[in-house]
């Protein structure tokens, strides 16, 4: 499994532990992914995902998963979440042309 998070793209990155000597040793610092089941109003469905802390404080911050999803680029989003984006897309433009 991918330590990466499903919404944000974000990944291991690479550093150094740094001793009181300052001798210099290679280290990763992975992300703080944790399982979450995500609801999408639009869908009416819930999703889960793994997904970093951050992004889900930034999902509450916007508003929820599909107004996350509509503002995010193609290419940080996983193949799942892509899905997902498709279907929301798909769906509220279908509600718009039922309005209109």
């Amino acid at each position: 499994m991918s330590r990466r998070c499903e919404l944000t793209g974000v990944g291991p990155m690479v550093g150094h532990n740094v001793s009181h000597s300052n001798i210099k040793t290679k280290r990763r610092f992975l992300p703080a992914l944790s399982p979450a089941t995500l609801q999408s109003d639009a869908l009416g469905q819930s999703f889960k995902l793994r997904v970093s802390n951050a992004a889900l404080r930034t999902l509450d911050y916007k508003g929820g998963l599909d107004v996350f999803l509509a503002g995010a680029r193609d290419e940080q989003l996983s193949p799942r979440a892509l899905k997902i984006k498709r279907q929301v897309k798909a769906k509220l433009a279908a509600a718009q042309t039922a309005a209109a």
